[in-house]
């Protein structure tokens, strides 16, 4: 990825630890990048965030010393990004681990699959 840009919103259960720090300098919650990083949050636990009980919610957010109302915040921006991936409003770019003689072939079959990719997030209330 390159570190000047936020990562892909389309892929954002992909994203790594450093991943979810950037999306928290660009959601205003950059205080929270160093406890994320030491808790190993990365987009896969973003992404299961939607499945936690209340006592596993309540945890995380005691674990990253959270206040509600930015644990709001963090919510209603993964369910923006969710969304617009549903839309199909995200851009699709190559990743950035993808070599660039591949980019016209990534978008292509991204944007086919993209209904594929976000299928399990039309199950959240």
């Amino acid at each position: 990825m390159n570190r000047d840009r936020p990562p892909e919103p389309l892929d954002f259960f992909i994203w790594t630890v450093e991943d979810v720090g950037l999306w928290l300098e660009e959601i205003k919650l950059g205080s929270y990048r160093q406890v994320f990083e030491d808790n190993g949050v990365n987009g896969e636990y973003l992404e299961s965030l939607s499945t936690f009980t209340t006592e596993q919610i309540l945890r995380f957010i005691r674990r990253c010393h959270m206040k509600w109302g930015d644990f709001i915040t963090l919510c209603k921006e993964l369910r923006r990004i969710k969304v617009a991936c549903l839309k199909g409003e995200q851009e699709v770019r190559r990743p950035w681990w993808a070599p660039a003689c591949f980019a016209v072939v990534f978008v292509k079959v991204a944007k086919r699959n993209r209904q594929s990719r976000v299928v399990s997030l039309k199950l959240e209330p």
